[in-house]
C-alpha cells in the first residue's frame, strides 16, 4: 500500500527545502523526496554556493597581488587548488548538514530516490527510498540544468558544464568560455584572477545580455583589465582535439578565429529538471520549453500540485524559488498567499560586483515612463576610495512625475549587499524623496544611494547635478 502524506515536495533544493520547511511549520505532515543525496540542491551542491566561496578566494588572491599601492609587500604567493577544493567541500558540507537538521527539528521527513507521477495524486519513488507516495497536495521544485550545443556536446572532461568546471583540481592554462551571461562572466573572472587565459564568445550585441548597457560596459572594461579576451556578435563553431589540448573555430564580425584552449566552458542557458517526472500522467502542462506553467498561488493547472523554482521558468534565483516555496507551502496548507512581490533582486558576482531591482533606463521608458536618472561613482565616495575600489556607481532611475522610485543599478564593490535597502524600498513603495531623506552613516559605501537619490531630484552635493 502507498504512504500517505499531507504533502510531498519533490526536490530539495532553495525552493524545496524551504517549502517542505513552511509546510511542517503549519501543521502538515510533509515528506520531502531528492534524488540526489545530499540536500540543497543545485546551487548549494553544485552553483550559487561553491562558486562564490571559489569567487571569494580569487577575489582575495587578486587583491594580495595588488596590494603593493597599500604597502603591503610580500613574496611566494601559491594557490594550493587541492586545498581550496577541499575547503569549498568543507563550505557544502556544512550548509547539507544544516539544512538537514532544519527538517528534522521541524518534523519534515526526508527521503532519497527519484520520483515519478503514477497520477495525479501517486508518485513512486525509485532509488534508496523505493515505494509509493499517495499526497493529498504535492509541491514540484526539481529545479534546472546548463544545457549544451550541438557543436559542444559536455564530455565532462574537455567540454565543461559549470559544475565540472567549479571542481576542477587545477586551474587550466587556457579557457574558451561560450556565453557570456552571469554564469560564463562569474566563472571566467574566477579563473583569470588565478591565472588562467580567458577567452568569451558571446552571440548577441553584449555581454551580460539585459543588464544596463552602461552596467555592462564598466564590467568589460574590468575584464579587460584582467586580460580577459571577449568577443561579441561571435559564434563558437566547433572544436578539435590536439595533443592534450581544444582548437576552437569561431566566426566573429572581424572574421574567422582560432582559438587553443585547455577547456571549454559552455554557460548558453539552462533546462528544466522534468525528464522522468511523467508529468503527462498527473495531467501537469508545461509551455514550449518544458517549464511548468502556474499561476500567482504557484499552482499548475492541476489544483492540488504546485511548481516552484527553476522549473517554472526565469528568473533562475535561488531566492526567488524559496519565495515561491513558501508561497506554494502556505497556499497548500489553505493560508491565503500569492506571488504579488513587486521587487525581485539579483546580484552578479563579476569584478565589480552588479546588483539590480527594478526597471533600469531602457525598461521604464520602453513602458512610457518619463524618467529621470541620478548616478553616481564610487569614485566620489570615501569609503570605496579608501578600500581601493572606486569602479562602478550607483543609478537611480525615477519617475520624473511623480518621483517614485523605479529601480536601480549598482555596479561595484559590495554591490550585492547594497541592493537589498533598494529591494526594501521598492517593495513599500518609497519615493526617491524618501531615500534622500535617510540618513547614511559616513563613511560607508551605501552613502552612494543617498547621493544618487540627491542627484536624481537635483540636488547632489557630491557631484554635479544634470540640468
Amino acid at each position: 500500500m502507498a504512504r500517505q502524506v499531507d504533502l510531498l515536495v519533490i526536490g530539495a533544493g532553495p525552493g524545496g527545502y524551504v517549502a517542505a520547511i513552511r509546510a511542517a511549520q503549519l501543521g502538515l505532515k510533509t515528506l520531502l523526496v531528492d534524488k540526489d543525496n545530499r540536500l540543497g540542491g543545485e546551487c548549494l551542491n553544485y552553483g550559487c554556493i561553491p562558486s562564490k566561496a571559489l569567487i571569494f578566494t580569487a577575489n582575495l588572491v587578486h587583491k594580495l597581488r595588488h596590494a603593493g599601492d597599500m604597502g603591503i609587500e610580500y613574496s611566494g604567493l601559491r594557490v594550493n587548488m587541492v586545498k581550496l577544493q577541499e575547503w569549498r567541500q568543507s563550505v557544502i558540507d556544512r550548509l547539507n548538514r544544516g539544512i538537514e537538521q532544519l527538517c528534522k527539528v521541524n518534523g519534515v521527513e526526508i527521503l532519497y530516490g527519484e520520483a515519478s507521477f503514477y497520477n495525479a495524486h501517486n508518485v513512486r519513488i525509485k532509488g534508496g527510498g523505493d515505494g509509493e507516495i499517495e499526497a493529498g497536495k504535492i509541491i514540484v521544485g526539481t529545479g534546472s540544468q546548463p544545457v549544451d550545443l550541438p557543436a559542444f556536446r559536455f564530455d565532462r572532461t574537455t567540454v565543461l558544464s559549470s559544475k565540472e568546471a567549479l571542481e576542477l583540481a587545477a586551474t587550466p592554462r587556457a579557457l574558451l568560455v561560450i556565453g557570456g551571461g552571469i554564469t560564463g562572466l562569474e566563472m571566467g573572472t574566477y579563473f583569470a584572477k588565478l591565472g588562467t587565459k580567458v577567452t568569451v564568445i558571446e552571440l548577441l550585441d553584449q555581454i551580460l545580455p539585459g543588464v544596463d548597457a552602461e552596467v555592462a560596459r564598466i564590467v568589460a572594461r574590468s575584464l579587460k583589465k584582467l586580460g580577459v579576451d571577449v568577443h561579441v556578435r561571435s559564434k563558437a563553431t566547433g572544436w578539435t582535439a590536439k595533443d592534450g589540448r581544444v582548437l576552437v573555430t569561431a566566426e566573429t564580425p572581424d572574421g574567422p578565429l582560432q582559438l587553443d584552449a585547455d577547456k571549454v566552458l559552455v554557460t548558453v542557458g539552462r533546462k528544466p529538471n522534468t525528464t522522468g517526472l511523467n508529468l503527462a500522467a498527473a495531467g501537469v502542462q508545461t509551455d514550449a520549453k518544458g517549464f511548468i506553467t502556474v499561476d500567482k498561488e504557484m499552482r499548475t493547472n492541476v489544483p492540488h500540485i504546485f511548481a516552484i523554482g527553476d522549473v517554472v521558468g526565469q528568473p533562475f534565483l535561488a531566492h526567488k524559488a524559496s519565495k515561491e516555496g513558501i508561497v506554494a507551502a502556505e497556499v497548500a496548507a489553505g493560508h491565503p498567499a500569492s506571488a504579488d512581490w513587486r521587487a525581485m533582486p539579483s546580484a552578479i558576482f563579476t569584478d565589480p560586483e552588479v546588483a539590480t531591482v527594478g526597471l533600469d533606463e531602457a525598461q521604464a521608458t520602453a513602458q512610457g515612463l518619463q524618467v529621470r536618472i541620478g548616478k553616481v561613482p564610487f569614485a566620489a565616495i570615501g569609503r570605496a576610495l579608501a578600500a581601493g575600489e572606486a569602479e562602478g556607481f550607483v543609478k537611480v532611475v525615477m519617475d520624473a512625475k511623480t518621483e517614485r522610485l523605479l529601480g536601480v543599478q549598482i555596479v561595484g564593490p559590495d554591490a550585492s549587499d547594497i541592493i537589498s535597502e533598494m529591494a526594501i524600498a521598492l517593495e513599500m513603495g518609497a519615493s526617491v524623496q524618501d531615500i534622500a531623506l535617510t540618513i547614511h552613516p559616513h563613511p560607508t559605501l551605501p552613502e552612494a544611494i543617498m547621493e544618487a537619490a540627491e542627484a536624481a531630484l537635483g540636488r547632489a552635493i557630491h557631484v554635479a547635478n544634470r540640468k
